[in-house]
C-alpha cells in the first residue's frame, strides 16, 4: 500500500469514527454531513450508507433513509443490515408518527460497573413490530412491575417486552427491596430486543445480593462502555449469553458475540 493509499485509508477510519461518535450524541444532522462526505470520496463504502439511513431514519426523513439503504443493497444485495432497516421503515411509515429525536438516550460510560452490577437481558412475549421499529440502540427505558414479572416500557410507558422471569423475578424482588435500576436498548428488532440494565441504587438491607450473579457463567467480562452501542450503529449486532443475560464490568474487554439476521421484522411475527 502507497503512502497516499494508508493516508486515504486513515482518514476515512477517523471520519467514521467521528460520524458514530456523532450519532451516539444524538446530533443527527451533523453525522449526516461527515456520512455524506465520506460517501462523496468513497461511493462504495456501505457502513457509511448505513449510517447515513440511521441517521435519517433517527430525524424522521424516511424517503432518504430508504434511499441510502438501497444504495447499500446495490453495492451489497445480501447486506443484513440494509435490509432489517428497510423493512423496519415500512412499519415507521405505517405509522405515520416523525421520530422523536428528543429521545432520551444513555450515557455509555454509565453502565460500566463491577462485575454483577449489570447485564444484558433478551426480552421476551414482544410488542408488536411496529411498535419495536422505533426502538433503536441506546434508547433509555423503564422497568415496570407486573405482578411478578418484570416488563420494559418505553419513557412513554408503551410495553416493549418481558424480561425472563428467572431473571426478572429476581430483579423484582430486589426492586422491592429497595433496589433501583436503570436500562437502555442495546439492540431492537421484531424477533429480538436486548436492554442492558443497571443498578443505581443497592438498599443496605440487601448488601452483598448481585442483581446479575456470576455463579456456573464462563467468566465473560465485557468492557461495555460505548462499544455496544458503537456495534449497533455499525453492525445492528444482536448478544446472546449462556445464562440469558451478559455480565457486564471486569477489567478485561472481550468482545460480545454477534449474529446479525437477514430475516427480521418478518409480517408474522407474535404480538404483545
Amino acid at each position: 500500500m502507497t503512502y497516499q493509499e494508508e493516508e486515504q485509508s486513515r482518514l476515512r477510519r477517523q471520519a467514521s469514527k467521528e460520524a458514530i461518535t456523532l450519532a451516539l450524541q444524538g446530533q443527527w444532522k451533523e453525522a449526516i454531513a461527515i456520512n455524506l462526505t465520506l460517501i462523496e470520496k468513497f461511493p462504495s463504502d456501505v457502513e457509511a450508507l448505513n449510517r447515513l439511513g440511521r441517521a435519517y431514519m433517527e430525524l424522521g426523513e424516511y424517503k432518504e433513509a430508504e434511499g441510502a439503504y438501497r444504495k447499500t443493497l446495490a453495492i451489497d444485495q445480501y447486506n443484513a443490515i440494509a435490509q432489517k432497516n428497510l423493512q423496519r421503515l415500512t412499519y415507521l411509515k405505517k405509522t405515520k408518527t416523525s421520530a422523536d429525536t428528543k429521545t432520551h438516550k444513555l450515557e455509555p460510560q454509565q453502565f460500566i460497573e463491577e462485575i454483577g452490577k449489570a447485564g444484558v437481558v433478551q426480552l421476551s412475549n414482544l410488542a408488536k413490530p411496529s411498535v419495536l421499529a422505533h426502538m433503536v440502540a441506546g434508547d433509555v427505558v423503564n422497568l415496570k412491575e407486573n405482578a411478578n414479572n418484570l416488563d420494559i416500557v418505553t419513557a412513554k410507558g408503551e410495553y416493549l417486552g418481558r424480561v425472563e422471569p428467572r431473571h426478572g423475578q429476581r430483579l423484582v424482588r430486589l426492586i422491592r427491596g429497595g433496589n433501583k435500576y436503570s436500562a437502555a436498548i442495546v439492540s431492537s428488532t421484531d424477533k429480538a430486543v436486548t436492554v442492558i440494565i443497571r443498578e443505581t441504587h443497592q438498599d443496605p438491607g440487601q448488601a452483598g445480593q448481585l442483581s446479575f450473579p456470576t455463579r456456573g457463567i464462563e467468566a465473560a467480562r465485557p468492557d461495555i462502555s460505548d462499544r455496544v452501542i458503537r456495534r449497533e450503529l455499525e453492525q445492528e449486532d444482536a448478544l446472546n449469553g449462556d445464562p440469558g443475560y451478559t455480565i457486564v464490568g471486569g477489567e478485561e474487554p472481550e468482545a460480545l458475540a454477534e449474529s446479525p439476521n437477514e430475516d427480521d421484522f418478518d409480517d408474522d411475527s407474535g404480538d404483545e
